[in-house]
């Protein structure tokens, strides 16, 4: 299938997504989202990182997860209140610094990102990054708020592949495809959900042929389990989104589908 966004189209039948650069891979206790974490997951031959963005209130765009320090780092406070210069001084997991976006995409040129926007303010830098330092290509963008998607969109441009929001989601949950489509716009390019919410089998044999009828990739998050990981594949997804690359390399190579070196890393 062809969405139209190289992004999508040039990753092999299984777009295999670092979830945070591997953040439970055994050799990265408390490093997600540093550049450690995204080196050893290049090293293990993956070519999508996913990451989280929020912005400095100086304007600097960062890879982090929360919109509090606490929990991974030895800072304390929010990502928002501190110019890029004091958050230069926090360290992850007590080693490594929180890192700057624009310095990951020159770091790792053969790599795509998976961006989520985190906060309101990253909207419109996010979009000027992409757009200074021609990225088109190499970046997906989603989000939690449909908000802040919306906005995105319009600094961004068409050209700039998005996943869809909660909202979209649910249109191609209820819906046939052709109905989905035209409510959302055809502005997703992926939906990006998770296996299971509560009860609900979300990531189904239904959703996925609905997302393929009108176009849309299905990549489904975080998924750990190598046994998870082969049902899903079973259902046609597109790609998977893990902290344990270790096991989807493994699962994806028994299937003949992984997209990196042949040998070990």
């Amino acid at each position: 299938m062809t969405t139209g966004f190289p992004f999508l189209d040039d990753g092999g039948p299984v777009l295999a997504f670092a979830h945070r650069g591997g953040a439970r891979h055994p050799d990265l206790p408390g490093l997600e989202n540093t550049r450690a974490a995204f080196a050893h997951a290049v090293a293990l031959g993956y070519h999508y990182l996913e990451t989280d963005v929020h912005v400095t209130r100086d304007g600097v765009l960062v890879a982090f997860h929360d919109a509090l320090l606490e929990r991974v780092t030895d800072g304390a406070g929010t990502v928002g209140a501190l110019d890029a210069s004091a958050l230069d001084a926090v360290r992850v997991g007590g080693r490594e610094p929180v890192p700057i976006l624009v310095d990951l995409v020159r770091a790792f040129p053969g790599a795509r990102f998976n961006i989520d926007l985190k906060s309101d303010g990253a909207a419109a830098p996010l979009a000027a990054l992409i757009l200074e330092n021609g990225l088109h290509d190499r970046v997906l963008v989603g989000s939690f708020s449909g908000r802040r998607l919306r906005r995105f969109r319009r600094l961004a441009g068409p050209r700039v592949a998005t996943s869809a929001s909660p909202g979209e989601v649910a249109a191609y949950v209820v819906l046939p495809a052709r109905l989905a489509r035209l409510l959302t716009r055809g502005a997703p390019a992926a939906l990006q959900v998770p296996g299971r919410r509560g009860p609900l089998t979300v990531a189904s044999r239904g959703l996925v042929r609905r997302a393929h009828a009108a176009g849309l990739h299905v990549h489904v998050w975080t998924v750990d389990d190598p046994g998870e990981m082969r049902v899903l594949l079973d259902r046609g997804v597109d790609g998977l989104m893990t902290d344990r690359t270790d096991i989807l390399r493994t699962v994806l190579r028994e299937r003949g589908v992984w997209g990196g070196p042949a040998e070990e890393a």
